[in-house]
């Protein structure tokens, strides 16, 4: 076995080799950015090294300078988890180069899986049923074009080095093809540097599902069950289980023969998923999708109903170890569901969620619930990597009892600071639909917008950070109490009053109106009656106890920021809030003119380009900066014709949702005409 090992990869991936690692005596080298100098992985990691600037093509996909990394530190192998470099011939092109072992799968079969239309042609060879389509060499538009017609329509059409729903595009009409075609070959060459196309029959009620693959580099070849992976949003997976439900068990073997087929076409040697696409509308009759060649990361609701530490196999295979156990071996009990837990806000389209945690514990230790997680409580969530938080895995011995774990595990991670879609995952697994055959389309089907709206959460959290906001403010408690006449316009004799103006950022809503009333040492709305909320300060912020009717009902977390913006979390649900005094908010609401003169945030994100100084005529509609987050850019445009006032910015610059990038003064002419 290995003495010393370098992790080609950051976040929850690279702690979760790290628990491997800390079992098996094996010391650890983490990697990191600029951005990730004070991450958990690099705390807990035995030796660090700096490979670069936040930008992952500046680290984490320079393959030189993770060698560099691991010989400078002494380590005899990479794994590189999975994204950035696991799956790129340059990687394990250089390991071999400078004698350290890679683990990962070998050469021939990475070179071969990474294209899509090769890995088709290998399924086709090993007698592996495939999604009709066309994947042959002839590009040229016409052909592909005829070959659409033949297949009919809807169809997909995929990048062949393509992931992750890149250069991914459906075609539903013939007259639609030609331009989603140079849609999806510029997406492509952007993506990938490579703009061949294949093109798939779309199946309407597609069932996702995965058999995972373990070899060893002395002929073995195991399965270890297959994953359902169906609920997905914009082919990006959200939740996933094992075993899946609803499977026909002559389905299930077919699918564990047509992998170890495709396994042993390729000579495969480490761990790897062979992937599916199961009609729901012919019975659930599979094709052929793809392969990923390395660790996926699903990968733990098979370790939790198999018992087998993939990475542990992973590590002794590479070490050119047979496996541990053979197939008549290895069994399954129990069920586990993963949830992944994104900084994102999908009531506004999946935006990112931007900035440094104010808070972050995981639950406590409980049988059946496992946290894995990149996250400490110094933590920030940067624009430069994917949104991925955590994973939150339930285990039990039935389907219900997993998924009432994973639901605890979700209600009980406490992440402060940013938001996360962790009401929406707790709605999809209390959803009636979750208990039916599962396909892609869940979520468009039955969360078109995303979570649905909770009026009662809503006005928990609306009483638990007015009542923080009250709390904060230099009047000490005994005031309130005694003060009954401190009031607005109550009469004298009733509990003390204040009005405080309420902006919901999270659902950018408007401001509304909270009348807060305080007596007997506590708060409650004037207009809920029976719901009272009692305040704990600590040093980092409040955490707010809620009642109704004298019953304990949640504890609201509560953390203030600067600019009068406040967070709240409770059960797994976090919010954004601006709060203050009624009186201060009419003194600082400006008017129209003032506000369409001011270009804001319209999400979090870093500053990648500004196109504009002070003094620069603009017209309405120019584009004046671009926003950069989660791998994704954003134009944003000049709200009216006139003169660049002020810059607030400058490019490299972190901005949170709202913020005040630029300021405009408009023209005269424009402000005369206007008047006429």
């Amino acid at each position: 076995m290995f003495n010393r090992l370098l992790i080609a990869n950051r976040g929850e991936i690279a702690c979760r080799i790290m628990r491997s690692c800390r079992r098996l005596g094996i010391e650890t080298v983490a990697v990191y950015s600029t951005a990730d100098a004070a991450s958990r992985h690099v705390a807990e990691a035995d030796y660090a090294v700096a490979i670069g600037e936040s930008s992952a093509s500046d680290s984490y996909l320079r393959a030189d300078r993770i060698i560099a990394a691991a010989l400078s530190s002494g380590a005899q192998a990479i794994h590189p988890g999975y994204g950035f470099l696991s799956e790129k011939l340059e990687l394990i092109d250089a390991c071999h180069a400078n004698a350290i072992a890679f683990v990962g799968p070998n050469r021939r079969a990475i070179e071969t899986m990474g294209s899509k239309i090769e890995s088709k042609r290998m399924a086709r060879a090993a007698g592996v049923l495939c999604v009709p389509g066309y994947d042959e060499d002839d590009q040229t538009p016409q052909r592909l074009q005829g070959e659409a017609q033949r297949i009919g329509f809807p169809l997909l059409i995929k990048a062949s080095a393509g992931g992750g729903g890149k250069g991914m595009r459906r075609v539903d009409a013939a007259a639609d093809f030609l331009s989603m075609l140079a849609l999806a070959r510029r997406e492509a060459l952007a993506s990938f540097g490579d703009e061949r196309v294949l093109l798939e029959k779309y199946i309407i009620n597609p069932r996702h599902l995965e058999v995972q693959l373990m070899g060893d580099r002395v002929g073995g070849l195991v399965h270890l069950f297959e994953r359902e992976c169906s609920i997905q949003r914009r082919f990006q997976k959200v939740i996933e289980e094992a075993p899946a439900n609803h499977l026909p068990a002559a389905v299930a073997d077919s699918l564990y023969e047509a992998a170890l087929r495709m396994g042993r076409a390729m000579n495969y040697d480490n761990a790897g998923t062979v992937e599916f696409v199961l009609d729901a509308d012919q019975g659930d009759r599979p094709y052929f999708l793809e392969v990923n060649t390395r660790l996926q990361v699903e990968h733990a609701v098979t370790e939790m109903t198999t018992g087998i530490d993939l990475v542990e196999w992973q590590l002794r295979s590479a070490c050119g170890e047979p496996l541990p156990l053979s197939q008549e071996a290895i069994t399954r009990q129990g069920w586990a569901i993963e949830c992944r837990l994104n900084a994102e806000e999908p009531e506004h389209d999946y935006r990112a969620s931007l900035g440094p945690l104010l808070g972050y514990a995981e639950p406590a230790r409980q049988a059946g619930v496992r946290v894995d997680s990149g996250l400490h409580a110094k933590s920030e969530v940067t624009p430069y990597y994917d949104s991925m938080l955590a994973k939150v895995i339930g285990f039990g011995h039935t389907r219900t009892q997993a998924l009432d774990r994973a639901r605890a595990g979700l209600e009980q991670l406490r992440i402060e600071g940013v938001r996360t879609n962790g009401a929406l995952l707790l709605q999809i697994l209390l959803h009636p639909a979750f208990d039916d055959v599962l396909t892609t389309r869940f979520l468009e089907q039955h969360f078109p917008n995303g979570p649905h709206a909770q009026a009662l959460v809503r006005q928990q959290h609306v009483l638990a950070v007015s009542a923080a906001w009250a709390a904060s403010q230099p009047v000490t408690q005994p005031v309130w109490g005694t003060l009954r006449g401190l009031r607005l316009t109550a009469p004298a004799g009733h509990p003390a009053r204040i009005d405080l103006s309420v902006r919901d950022v999270s659902a950018a809503s408007d401001n509304e109106a909270v009348c807060l009333l305080s007596a007997d040492g506590g708060y409650e709305l004037a207009d809920v009656p029976g719901q009272r909320a009692a305040v704990q300060s600590g040093p980092d912020g409040f955490v707010v106890n809620l009642t109704q009717a004298g019953q304990n009902t949640v504890s609201v977390h509560v953390r203030g920021s600067a600019e009068q913006r406040w967070f709240s979390w409770a059960q797994g649900r976090s919010m954004v809030w601006d709060v203050e005094h009624e009186l201060e908010h009419s003194l600082h609401t400006g008017s129209a003119e003032s506000q369409d003169s001011q270009l804001s945030a319209t999400l979090p994100g870093r500053i990648s380009e500004v196109m504009l100084q002070v003094g620069q005529r603009v017209v309405a509609g120019d584009l004046v900066l671009t926003l950069e987050a989660m791998k994704l850019y954003h134009s944003l445009t000049a709200p009216l014709t006139g003169l660049v006032q002020k810059i607030h910015v400058a490019v490299g610059d972190i901005v949170s949702h709202g913020q005040l990038l630029v300021e405009f003064e408009i023209e005269a002419e424009a402000v005369d005409t206007a008047a006429t």
